[in-house]
């Protein structure tokens, strides 16, 4: 008799809140023809070293982590997941700004722009 191995879920590296999510769908809506999906990437900038990339991606790398949300596909960067493991992504607006905002136990600290962070 032959066991069956059940494959245990993986939670996703980064938790998307209803409002990223619904800003994902936005973003997807009018994207270029070319776009897949929006990419989140951790690019060194700033003082503190790292920062928040989400752009449009128009092809899957390899080791990106794919997360299918109801408005599109959602990838994370390969080589920044590392950075990024158990973090909540949302988006916000207020009276005058509008924008992702990371919630990364990762982060050691950040520059005083709060452009930038460090693991």
């Amino acid at each position: 008799m032959t066991e069956m191995k059940t494959r245990r879920e993986i939670p996703a590296a980064v938790i998307l809140t209803a409002g990223a999510e619904a800003r994902i769908a936005e973003l997807m809506a009018k994207a270029p023809a070319e776009a897949i999906g929006v990419k989140l990437s951790t690019p060194r900038r700033g003082c503190s070293g790292l920062a928040y990339s989400v752009d449009y991606v128009s092809e899957e790398a390899k080791f990106d982590e794919k997360i299918e949300t109801p408005g599109g596909t959602f990838y994370i960067d390969g080589a920044s997941v590392l950075y990024l493991v158990g973090s909540t992504m949302d988006w916000v607006e207020d009276d005058f700004t509008a924008g992702f905002v990371f919630d990364n136990p990762n982060a050691k600290g950040a520059c005083g722009c709060g452009e930038s962070f460090m693991v």
